[in-house]
C-alpha cells in the first residue's frame, strides 16, 4: 500500500473509532443515575464523570429499571483538573497523587430508591498518562476500552479531552490485544486473551468465562474497534478465507511485546496490593460499603457507630466477632 493510501486509511479508521466512542459516551442513561451524580458531586465542578462497569452492560441489555440499579453498585470515575478540586482531606489528596486512583463509596436515595456507587478519582493528567501505550499500569486503559458513558461533563472542551483519553485507551488495548492474542483468530479471541491477561496482572479473582462475558452481546462493537484501531495505529492485518484475521506482527516484535507485558504483569500485582493497603486508610465511606455487602450476603444488619465509620480498621475485629457469633462463617454454601 502506498504511503498516501495508508495515511488516508489511517485517518478514516481513526474517524470510525472516534465516532463509535462518541456514540457510546453520549448514549443517554436513566435520569435516576444523572440525579444521583448531581447529588454526589454537589458544588464540585470536575472535568467530568464517567460511568462504566457491569451496570453499563445491564443498561445495554435493556434493563433500565430502578430496581435493577439498586441491586448493584454503580461504578464512576470522577476526572478533575487538580487534586484539590474534589473535597477530601490532604492525606487522601496526597495518596491519590502518588498512587492513583483513590476510591470512595457514596450512597444516596433518589426518588425513594437507594443507590450505591464506588467512585474512583483521577486528575485529567493522570487519566491521559494511564491510557497511553507506554503506561506500566494496565488498569485504566483496559477499563476504558469497554463501553462507557459520560454522565456529567463541565463543558465542551472537557468533553473533547475525555474523548481523546477514551479513544487512546481503546487504541492501547487493541494494540496489546494484537500482540498478546493468537497468531490468527476471530476478533473476540483477541479481546478475550487481552482481558484474561489484564485480570491476571491486576490480581483479580474472576469466575471462569469472565473475559468472555465482557464481550458477550457486544461482539460487533469490539470487532469494529479492534480492526479500526489497528488500521488507525498503522498495524496491517490480513483477512483469511475462513473470516479470521491475522495482524502483521513479526516474530521478533511479538517476543519483545511479551517481554514488555511480563514486566507489566510483575508490577501489576504489587501495585494492586499497594492500592489495597492504601484503600484501607483512604476508602472514604468504605465502612458503609462493607456493612451493605455483609447485610446483602448474610442477611445480618450491622449498625455502625460514628467512631466505627471513622475508624473501620480498629473496629473490624468487633464486627467479625458479631458475624462469628451469628454463625455466618459456619454456614454451608
Amino acid at each position: 500500500m502506498l504511503t498516501s493510501d495508508r495515511t488516508l486509511a489511517s485517518a478514516r479508521a481513526a474517524g470510525v473509532v472516534a465516532r463509535t466512542v462518541v456514540a457510546e459516551l453520549t448514549e443517554p442513561v436513566p435520569p435516576i443515575i444523572t440525579r444521583f451524580v448531581e447529588r454526589m458531586i454537589g458544588s464540585a465542578r470536575p472535568v467530568g464523570v464517567l460511568f462504566y462497569g457491569s451496570l453499563v452492560r445491564t443498561l445495554t441489555k435493556g434493563d433500565t429499571t430502578p430496581e435493577a440499579l439498586a441491586e448493584g453498585v454503580l461504578d464512576f470515575y470522577v476526572i478533575v483538573d487538580r487534586q484539590a478540586d474534589w473535597p477530601r482531606g490532604r492525606l487522601a489528596r496526597l495518596a491519590n497523587a502518588v498512587l492513583p486512583p483513590n476510591v470512595e463509596y457514596h450512597e444516596h436515595e433518589i426518588d425513594g430508591v437507594p443507590l450505591r456507587a464506588k467512585v474512583a478519582i483521577l486528575t485529567l493528567a493522570q487519566f491521559r498518562r494511564l491510557t497511553r501505550p507506554q503506561s506500566r499500569d494496565t488498569t485504566i486503559w483496559s477499563r476504558f476500552s469497554q463501553p462507557v458513558r459520560l454522565v456529567w461533563v463541565r463543558d465542551s472542551g472537557a468533553a473533547d479531552s475525555l474523548l481523546r483519553c477514551v479513544v487512546r485507551a481503546v487504541g492501547t488495548a487493541a494494540r496489546w490485544a494484537a500482540e498478546l492474542g493468537p497468531e490468527h483468530g476471530r476478533p473476540e479471541q483477541y479481546w478475550e486473551a487481552l482481558f484474561r491477561r489484564t485480570y491476571a496482572a491486576e490480581l483479580r479473582v474472576e469466575k471462569t468465562g469472565r473475559s468472555r462475558s465482557l464481550i458477550e452481546g457486544e461482539e460487533a462493537r469490539f470487532s469494529q474497534l479492534l480492526t479500526a484501531s489497528w488500521v488507525a495505529g498503522g498495524l496491517e492485518a490480513s483477512v483469511l478465507s475462513d473470516g479470521e484475521i491475522a495482524p502483521d506482527i513479526a516474530p521478533a516484535e511479538h517476543t519483545t511485546a511479551l517481554r514488555r507485558w511480563t514486566a507489566r504483569a510483575r508490577l501489576g500485582r504489587p501495585l494492586n496490593v499497594a492500592r489495597l493497603i492504601k484503600g484501607a486508610f483512604t476508602f472514604t465511606g468504605g465502612a458503609q460499603y462493607l456493612v451493605w455487602k455483609i447485610q446483602r450476603h448474610s442477611g445480618i444488619a450491622i449498625t455502625l457507630t460514628p467512631f466505627a465509620e471513622r475508624h473501620p480498621i480498629l473496629c473490624a475485629p468487633a464486627v467479625l466477632w458479631r458475624l462469628a457469633r451469628a454463625g455466618v462463617f459456619s454456614r454451608s454454601s
